[in-house]
């Protein structure tokens, strides 16, 4: 059973970066100081669980920025990362925020697109990998 939450960075920051680190640094190669570049403290994050494990998670910063979206190998392709966008856009739609916007891997595109998320503008590199950003009127 999967049990998704809004948690408050402090309360779970070693599961929260222990997914990250396995996903971002150890799977894709990026350097861990630009993933964890300081902004997770005044980020809301959701985290999910599996059966007490934390298998995903992802954060927005107060501008509306979704970022961090990270679901271990295991759990990949059974909706977790859906449901961790889904529920940061539903708290921006509670903050009032018009839209939310990120910044897709290439690979990605598809999946956001399911979303409801638009691309825009050219693709660009961070962190050596192909982006291209996305928007999702609220």
């Amino acid at each position: 059973m999967l049990a998704l939450n809004i948690v408050i960075f402090k309360d779970e920051k070693p599961q929260i970066q222990s997914i990250r680190n396995t996903v971002f640094t150890i799977e894709q190669g990026v350097d861990s100081t630009i993933d964890f570049d300081g902004q997770d403290d005044d980020a809301i994050h959701v985290l999910v669980k599996e059966n007490g494990r934390a298998v995903g998670t992802g954060r927005m910063l107060a501008d509306g920025h979704i970022g961090r979206v990270a679901i271990i190998k295991e759990s990949r392709g059974e909706g977790v990362g859906a449901k961790v966008v889904l529920r940061l856009v539903d708290e921006a739609i509670k903050l009032n925020f018009a839209s939310v916007y990120l910044g897709a891997q290439l690979q990605a595109v598809d999946f956001y697109l399911k979303l409801g998320f638009t691309p825009y503008g050219e693709e660009y590199i961070e962190a050596d990998i192909k982006h291209i950003s996305m928007e999702k009127v609220l």
